[in-house]
């Protein structure tokens, strides 16, 4: 195992996870989630027929095919002309989400979902007041910044966009989701460093979860665990530096 880097020399790229570090979880559990969940049925029945929605809407059905088939105790399908109808995809769809799975095309149609809420002006992207400051100060110091987030791509660039402290998309170079890997994994961040052209050591990867810091660490990252207001307490014993404001974090 390597040893834990602390961000003792300048970093070339910063990399940001979202929930817990650039906004707040409640923000996420308790006006994300939810909205997804008001208007799964209705988003679903106004878009099923659209290509993107038929094949996000195809995958789904598949991975509730193959976990019946593998045991997991997922809802029962709906009494429905088809083996996969819509009545059973929200109800799986809802399961997934209690049971808070990595699910690339959940992730995918969450972020579809929440888009038709910011372009309605339903939602506003919640950040830390310290966000917008520490990427303009990222920036004119020369540092790229990029987000790695278990949210679609196309999620962290809306809450990004229609965020509380206006546009921020600007500032913001690259967005990493599940389909480069899980954050847990070590292979991701390699993936991430190659995409991105610079060694591993070179990076700083900010976040609130010890395991996904573990894996970055693994690959060579810089790390620094990330504690603000609303986050839960630390369940694991690390030795990793922490910081609870990016106010006081230079890349100088």
């Amino acid at each position: 195992m390597n040893e834990h880097r602390e961000a003792t020399a300048r970093p070339r790229a910063i990399l940001l996870d979202i929930e817990g570090t650039t906004t707040p979880l409640a923000f996420v559990t308790h006006v994300l989630f939810p909205y997804v969940r008001q208007h799964l049925r209705s988003h679903l029945e106004s878009h099923a027929h659209a290509p993107e929605h038929h094949a996000l809407i195809t995958r789904l059905g598949d991975e509730y095919l193959a976990a019946r088939r593998s045991g997991e105790p997922v809802p029962a399908p709906a009494e429905e002309p088809q083996a996969v109808q819509l009545t059973t995809i929200v109800a799986f769809v809802e399961w997934l989400m209690d049971q808070d799975r990595k699910l690339t095309p959940l992730k995918e149609l969450q972020g579809k979902i929440w888009q038709d809420g910011y372009q309605r002006g339903d939602l506003i992207g919640q950040v830390f007041a310290d966000v917008r400051p520490a990427l303009e100060r990222w920036r004119s110091q020369g540092v790229q910044v990029g987000i790695f987030s278990s949210g679609s791509v196309l999620a962290q660039q809306l809450l990004f966009r229609y965020s509380s402290a206006g546009d921020l998309t600007s500032l913001l170079h690259w967005y990493f989701d599940t389909n480069v890997g899980a954050k847990v994994d070590p292979e991701s961040y390699h993936r991430i460093a190659r995409t991105i052209d610079l060694p591993a050591d070179s990076v700083l990867f900010l976040s609130d979860a010890t395991r996904e810091l573990e894996a970055a660490n693994q690959a060579g990252l810089h790390v620094r665990l990330v504690i603000r207001p609303g986050n839960p307490p630390v369940q694991t014993s690390h030795s990793y530096g922490t910081i609870s404001s990016l106010d006081g974090l230079s890349a100088a």
